[in-house]
């Protein structure tokens, strides 16, 4: 069932959403303090790709650093992409269809907002990294 909604999310926002982390990376690769960031914006965008079956849990040994670099992701790309999720996931809403892929949107938001400190797992082992 996963993969039948991972490939109607793909067609409807999926590959849109994942575009635009991927530009997101892509700018914020341009400088050597930029590449971390970079990372996770690819780390998310693949999850933005396929996010059926798969959820994000926080890690305990992410510490201050993560923090910082939530708040500096939040001002570089982070309201941009959870304004990107918040309008593609109203207009799903729309539709008794869409639902399901608007809520999947809606449950994006927080790892949009502040990514780093968090692994993205497979639902069935939701707390083992990896």
């Amino acid at each position: 069932m996963k993969t039948i909604l991972n490939v109607i999310w793909l067609i409807l926002s999926g590959f849109w959403l994942f575009l635009g982390y991927v530009f997101a990376g892509l700018l914020l690769c341009i400088t050597i303090i930029g590449i971390p960031f970079g990372v996770a914006a690819f780390r998310i965008g693949v999850y933005a790709l396929w996010p059926f079956g798969y959820t994000t849990v926080e890690r305990r040994d992410a510490g201050a650093p993560s923090c910082v670099g939530n708040v500096l992701w939040l001002i570089l790309a982070g309201w941009w992409l959870a304004l990107a999720h918040i309008l593609t996931g109203i207009a799903l809403c729309v539709t008794i269809i869409g639902i399901p892929f608007g809520l999947a949107n809606f449950k994006l938001i927080p790892v949009s907002l502040m990514p780093l400190g968090r692994d993205i797992v497979p639902t069935d082992r939701p707390f083992t990294a990896g």
